[in-house]
């Protein structure tokens, strides 16, 4: 019986390929977003009804955290409070929500992989994204804390932490920013999804099983920690 996955954010850019990816590992792939081609249409910032879809979907064995918004474009300062509330809700609350709908039934069956996807905006920030970069330093200690609660339980969790990668959630950045993140990796280039697709299919898989709780930069170079 083959592996049942979900990839959340899985009607376009990571999302997409990621699943792609996994179904050519033999994975049994459902994809989530709120709107386009995925196979189920689901808000992932509504905790209630995630848990009652998912538990009637479910079991998972595989969970991918890929739905995210970049939210504003402005300083700080500028930000309304409701847009920041926005990119908290879907980009912290959303995989908080889809953890809390698996991982018991994980916990149960003694196995699981779980990878949130976070940013290099979560390690070092980025100007004029500081909701973004803020819920993204916010999904890696989430990845951290609960890598660690199911250390001992078979069940791991990483996280994986892209610089700016050409996917359509970045189209509407705007290109003074996107000029200055790019400016920033030493490869001199954005990333592709298939890069970022490759290491999260290893860490859904058997082949990754002495790592948990971790963040993993795929960068081209830009990480300094």
């Amino acid at each position: 019986m083959s592996r049942k996955a979900l990839v959340t954010g899985g009607a376009s850019g990571i999302g997409a390929v990621t699943a792609d990816r996994l179904r050519a590992d033999g994975l049994d792939v459902l994809t989530a977003d709120v709107a386009g081609a995925a196979d189920i249409e689901l808000d992932v910032t509504e905790s209630q009804l995630v848990d009652d879809t998912l538990r009637e979907l479910g079991p998972f064995d595989v969970l991918v955290n890929s739905a995210g918004v970049v939210g504003p474009n402005a300083p700080l300062w500028e930000v309304p409070a409701k847009e920041w509330s926005r990119v908290m809700a879907v980009n912290v609350d959303g995989p908080v929500n889809t953890c809390r709908a698996v991982v018991p039934g994980m916990i149960d069956r003694g196995w699981g992989r779980i990878v949130n996807v976070a940013s290099i905006a979560g390690k070092e920030g980025n100007p004029n994204l500081s909701a973004y970069s803020a819920s993204k330093a916010a999904v890696i200690g989430l990845t951290k804390s609960l890598g660690k609660e199911l250390a001992a339980s078979g069940v791991l969790v990483n996280a994986v932490a892209p610089a700016v990668i050409a996917t359509p959630m970045n189209a509407s950045t705007a290109p003074e920013t996107l000029e200055y993140m790019i400016a920033r990796i030493p490869m001199g280039r954005l990333g592709q999804p298939d890069e970022v697709a490759e290491l999260i299919a290893w860490l859904c898989s058997d082949r990754c099983s002495f790592s948990t709780g971790a963040v993993y930069d795929i960068s081209g170079g830009r990480a300094t920690y």
